[in-house]
Order: structure tokens, then C-alpha cells, then sequence
């Protein structure tokens, strides 16, 4: 069976390459009782390092002005946490010192006005991870079978992990490159998982064509179709959410009927938090497949810089913006046109690409409202189905911007 270090034999490779990328692959664990402890042990330390330090950095800019980083905190934590509280040296020391360098990036985020203000962690979450990184061959990978099998679909294996040791593993596909890092994961449902990051050598794919009519595609995103392309062709969405709503809501309902932190309200929780994690899983394998598809069909993609943020605000569309997932499409599309070697270009939201006529160019101001979904140009006669017409404005704009006319 091949077994995966963390150091494997392409590590030469990528450090010479300046064509590498990262890519994470996330398996599903299944710990002992032993190891459940250490884990449970873990992520309440690294939950205990976050807050403290939290507490520590907003005490000294209150008191004395000053900013802390990132080697402060880990200088403390070393000398004075551990000293402090013995029981932090039982659990992997990359954990806490990650934990130290999310903090930090949070700030930074937070600096930026990118994100609010770091908040302290509570345990009554039911979900945690932590980040450990890998040297000295404390991440391994035993693929198991479907190394022999290739027509396997999926295997148990085993993952080696700092202070775990060997982790039963359902493996689903293999992977070469240098291990980077390794995040364990305990979901609110009761599964572990891990994903692994691997530094990998970037793949490039034949071109598909050097036509500027088949040269790239135009995505008007939506909520009715998850987008409309340039071509003419709608993509249906399918709606998880609203598909499985009437369970949730019977689910939500029994909860709210059970005493909280009795057994009944943990099993219904449990359901619950299963029946989430359901639609997030069918929601993320039918992105992950499109996404596949449109990159692998076309040479460069072009859509809209979509301000989710702001379009949330009208109430009658929260839930649907939030079901379709644009964001989680865009950024799926942005990571594989990188890996492969395509183009992908958004455009600004600033653009008018729904009142444009994309056969005259005339700019008609009238057509603004979303309900309005066909219109006929005032200028050349022409009849555009709105989110049609709008692609084919995305993919004239950012032909442009490319240079491409």
C-alpha cells in the first residue's frame, strides 16, 4: 500500500518550480475513543489559547497603548503560558501556535475593515479544528486499496497525525506533492474530518481554442438560474435548501420543545446539524461539478465582481442568494481556472450590464428593476431576455479589458 510522507519524492520538484500550487484534500476520520479524548483535549486548548490572547492584546492596548504581535504572543505562550498551565505541553504545539497566527490574521483582517472584531470562542458551538503543520514526516497518508484498485471508488486507510498517531481514514482519491499542513475538524453533526493542504506542480491543459468566439464565456449570475452564459444557456437552481426546508423546520420545531442539554435535545440537534450538513454536501458537489465543467469547456471566464454583501440587505432575496451560492461558485472557479491554466476576469459591479444593448450598444435606464426580464431596444428594435443580454455585455467588457476585440 503507498503510503504518502509529508515529505514525498516530488519535494525537489516543487521547490525548483515557480508552477506550483496549493490544493487541499479532505478525508473523513474515525478516530478511537483514545484519540477522540486527545482531539476533544486539543480544541479546548486551542479554544483557551485564542481567548486568552484575545484578552491579553485587548488589556495592553487598553492599558498601555500598545500593539501586540504575532512572536510576542508565541514568546508568552512558551514562557509564561506553558509554565502556567502544564496541561497546554500534552497537545500538539503547532495547534497553539496556529492558533496564535489565526488570531493575528484576524486583526489584520479586521485593520483592513474586511471583517468585524475578533470575538472570544465558546465551547456551546459544536464546532472546532485546529491546524497543525507537517515536518519531520508527522503527516502521513496510507491510501490503502483503491492504490491497487484504481476502480474503487473509496477505501478505509489511514492518515498519520502529530500526538494521534495513526487515524482511521475513509480515502476517496489519491494525491502527490508535499504535504503542507493538516486541519482536523469536528462538525456539529458528530464527524471528524481532516483536510490536508499539498503543494502540488500547477497542471496545464490544452487550449481550447484561439477563436474569440469559442476563446472564452460570459456568466450573468442569478437567482432564478445559478447563471446565464454568454451563449444562450441557463443553468437551473436546484434549490437544496428549498427542498429540504419543511424537514428543518420540523426539526427546529421538536428542539424548541425539548429541555436544553437533556439527551433528547442532543439527538434532536444532532438530526438537525446532519440535515444541514446534508444540504450543504449536495449543494457543494453540485458547484463542485459546474464549476469542473466550465473551466475544463473554456480557455478564459468572465463574469460579474457580484456584491453579495449589499444585495443581501433586500430582505425578499436573503435566502436566495444564500441557497445558490455565488460566492462559493465564483471562488470554486477562481481556484481551477488557476490550477489549469485558464483566465478568469470579473468585471465591475459597476457595470450596467442589463441595460446595455448588447446588439446597438444603446444604454436603456429603464429597464433597472429586476422584475422587468424581457425587453425590446428603443433604438435598433431588438428583443433581449434580460440575463441573455447581460452575458453577452460581460463577455464584450471583459474581452475588452483582456484586449480582445
Amino acid at each position: 500500500m503507498k503510503i504518502l510522507k509529508s515529505k514525498s519524492r516530488n519535494t525537489s520538484i516543487l521547490k525548483r518550480s515557480k508552477f506550483s500550487i496549493i490544493v487541499t484534500y479532505r478525508y473523513r476520520l474515525y478516530p478511537n475513543e483514545k484519540q477522540k479524548t486527545l482531539l476533544a483535549k486539543t480544541f479546548g486548548c486551542v479554544r483557551f489559547v485564542w481567548n486568552y490572547f484575545l484578552a491579553w492584546r485587548e488589556q495592553r492596548y487598553k492599558e498601555e497603548k500598545l500593539s501586540t504581535t504575532e512572536p510576542e504572543c508565541r514568546k508568552h505562550l512558551n514562557s509564561v503560558l506553558k509554565e502556567q498551565y502544564p496541561w497546554l505541553r500534552e497537545v500538539d504545539k503547532f495547534a497553539l501556535e496556529n492558533a496564535l497566527i489565526n488570531l493575528d490574521n484576524a486583526y489584520k483582517i479586521f485593520f483592513k475593515k474586511q471583517a468585524r472584531c475578533p470575538k472570544f470562542k465558546t465551547k456551546k458551538s459544536h464546532r472546532f479544528s485546529y491546524t497543525t503543520n507537517s515536518t519531520n514526516n508527522n503527516i502521513q497518508v496510507d491510501f490503502g486499496e483503491i492504490i491497487i484498485n484504481p476502480d474503487k471508488s473509496r477505501c478505509w486507510g489511514k492518515i498519520k497525525l502529530p500526538k494521534l498517531g495513526w487515524v482511521k481514514a475513509r480515502i476517496h482519491r489519491t494525491f502527490d506533492g508535499r504535504i503542507k499542513s493538516a486541519t482536523v475538524t469536528l462538525t456539529p453533526s458528530g464527524r471528524y474530518y481532516v483536510s490536508i493542504t499539498v503543494e502540488q506542480e500547477k497542471v496545464y491543459n490544452r487550449r481550447i481554442s484561439e477563436t474569440p468566439q469559442n476563446f472564452a464565456i460570459a456568466l450573468d449570475l442569478g437567482v432564478k438560474d445559478l447563471y446565464v452564459d454568454s451563449q444562450g444557456k441557463h443553468i437551473e437552481n436546484p434549490k437544496i435548501l428549498a427542498r429540504y426546508e419543511k424537514r428543518i423546520k420540523k426539526l427546529q420545531r421538536e428542539l424548541a420543545r425539548k429541555v436544553k442539554g437533556s439527551k433528547n435535545f442532543e439527538k434532536i440537534r444532532i438530526k438537525l446539524a446532519r440535515m444541514h450538513e446534508r444540504v450543504t454536501n449536495i449543494r457543494k458537489d453540485f458547484l463542485e461539478k459546474l464549476s469542473s465543467q466550465v473551466v475544463s469547456e473554456n480557455q478564459a471566464i468572465i463574469c460579474e465582481d457580484l456584491r453579495v454583501k449589499n444585495l443581501v440587505r433586500n430582505s425578499h432575496l436573503t435566502k436566495s442568494i444564500h441557497d445558490v451560492s455565488w460566492s462559493k461558485f465564483v471562488e470554486m472557479v477562481r481556484n481551477k481556472a488557476e490550477r489549469y491554466g485558464r483566465v478568469f476576469l470579473q468585471v465591475s459591479p459597476s457595470f450596467p450590464s442589463s441595460q446595455i444593448c448588447s446588439k446597438c450598444g444603446h444604454k436603456n435606464e429603464g429597464v433597472k428593476e429586476l422584475s422587468v426580464r424581457t425587453w425590446k431596444c428603443p433604438k435598433c428594435g431588438m428583443e433581449h431576455d434580460r440575463d441573455e443580454n447581460a452575458a453577452k455585455n460581460i463577455l464584450r467588457q471583459g474581452l475588452l479589458q483582456l484586449g480582445i476585440t
